[in-house]
C-alpha cells in the first residue's frame, strides 16, 4: 500500500512529507521511502500557528478548516508528477496537549484534507488513547518496535526529545526533555532559525547554576508526556529571562538535556538510532556520547529528517488493517488502540 505520511511537529520549521510503500508478509512489516520533502510553512503560517493557542473558540476552529486547506492544498503541489497514495496518514498540528485533564487537539481537517486532495485520509490519533486514560503520547514507538526493532533505543531529537526500548519484549517509550524547541527559541533572538550544528552552542560556557536549575526540573521528578504548556509554565521562563550571554545559554542548555539523554542510555554496549533534527546538532550528539557508552547511530539524511512522518504512514497503514498501532505499554493507557479517524 502507498501511504503519504504527513507530519508537523512543535518546532514549527515545516510540513514533513513521506511517501511510503507499506506492505506485511508473514506478520513482518516492510518499508521503503519513495519521496520525501519538507515544505517550509511561510512566515504568515509560521504565525498563526504559534497564536493558536490564544485563540477564542471561533477563530480556532477556522484555522483548523484553513489549515486543513493548508495541509490539501500542499499535499497536491508535492504529489504533482509522483505516484499517487492510497492513504493519507495526517497527524495534525498540536495546539494543546493536557492529558491530566482528558485533552489533546491536533488541528488540520481531515474532511477538507480528504476533500481537497481526492484521497481517503485518516489521521486524530491521540484522542482514543487519551480516552482510555493515556498520555496519548509518545505514538511513534509502534514504528520503532515494528520497524526499526534491530535497535536497542530509538531517539527522536525533534522540538521534544523522546525515545523508545524494549524491556523483556514490552515496549516502553517517554518523552525526556525539551530539545531544538528551546534551542530554535533562543537562537531566534539573533534572526536564527536553528543552531547549525551546535556552532553557537560550542563557543558559550557551562553555567552551573542555571545547569541546577534546568537539572531539577519538576518535570524530570513524575512526567512522561511533555507538552508547551508544562514548558511555558517555568521552563522556559528560567533559560529566556536569564541574563547570560546567548553562546553560554544555549552550551548550559545542550550540556543539560544531554545528561538527561545519556543518563537515559544503558551503559552497555548497546545500539541507539537518532533521528529528528537534533540528529544534525554536532556539538548536542557529542555531548550525549559523553555521557553514555552506547553506540549512536546517525542513519542517512533522509531517515534523520522523515522518521516520523514515516512513522505516521504506518500507522494510518495499521489502522487501515484493524490492527494496534497505539501501545498502552508506552502511554498509559487501560488498553491497546487500534486508533485514527478514517474519512
Amino acid at each position: 500500500m502507498m501511504v503519504l505520511g504527513l507530519m508537523s511537529g512543535t518546532s514549527l520549521d515545516g510540513l514533513d512529507f513521506a511517501l511510503v510503500e507499506l506492505s506485511q508478509l508473514n506478520g513482518k512489516y516492510t518499508s521503503s521511502l519513495i519521496h520525501s520533502k519538507t515544505i517550509p510553512y511561510t512566515n504568515h503560517w509560521e504565525g498563526r500557528l504559534k497564536a493558536a493557542r490564544l485563540l477564542s473558540g471561533l477563530k480556532l476552529t477556522q484555522l483548523h478548516i484553513d489549515y486543513g486547506r493548508l495541509l490539501g492544498d500542499l499535499t497536491n503541489q508535492f504529489l504533482k508528477g509522483k505516484p499517487q497514495p492510497d492513504l493519507i496518514s495526517s497527524h495534525g498540528h498540536t495546539v494543546f496537549h493536557k492529558p491530566s485533564i482528558g485533552l489533546t487537539l491536533q488541528i488540520g481537517s481531515l474532511e477538507v484534507l480528504a476533500e481537497v486532495t481526492g484521497v481517503k485520509t485518516v489521521g486524530d490519533f491521540r484522542k482514543m488513547d487519551v480516552a482510555k486514560g493515556g498520555q496519548g503520547a509518545p505514538l511513534v514507538p509502534i514504528g520503532d518496535k515494528l520497524l526499526y526493532s534491530e535497535y536497542d533505543y530509538c531517539f527522536n531529537l525533534g522540538g521534544i526529545s523522546n525515545y523508545s526500548y524494549s524491556d523483556k519484549g514490552i515496549r516502553k517509550a517517554k518523552d525526556l526533555s525539551p530539545c531544538n524547541i528551546v534551542s530554535n527559541l533562543l537562537v531566534n533572538s539573533v534572526n536564527l532559525s536553528f543552531d547549525e550544528g551546535g556552532r553557537l552552542g560550542s563557543k558559550g560556557k557551562v553555567d552551573q547554576i542555571l545547569l541546577g536549575e534546568l537539572d531539577s526540573w519538576d518535570y524530570y521528578k513524575k512526567g512522561r508526556s511533555l507538552g508547551m504548556e508544562d514548558l511555558e509554565k517555568d521552563f522556559l521562563p528560567t533559560i529566556l529571562n536569564n541574563s547570560l550571554s546567548l553562546e553560554d545559554k544555549l552550551c548550559t542548555y545542550y550540556e543539560h538535556i544531554s545528561k538527561v539523554i545519556g543518563n537515559n542510555l544503558s551503559q552497555n554496549d548497546s545500539k541507539t538510532l537518532i533521528t529528528g533534527g537534533g540528529a544534525k546538532n554536532n556539538f548536542l550528539i557529542k555531548k550525549i556520547q559523553e555521557y553514555s557508552t552506547s553506540r549512536i547511530i546517525i542513519p542517512h539524511e533522509k531517515e534523520i529528517d522523515f522518521k516520523e512522518a514515516i512513522i505516521f504512514a504506518f500507522m494510518g497503514f495499521l489502522k487501515i488493517k484493524g490492527e494496534i498501532n497505539i501501545l498502552k505499554s508506552v502511554t498509559g493507557a487501560k488498553s491497546d488502540s487500534v486508533s485514527g479517524v478514517v474519512i
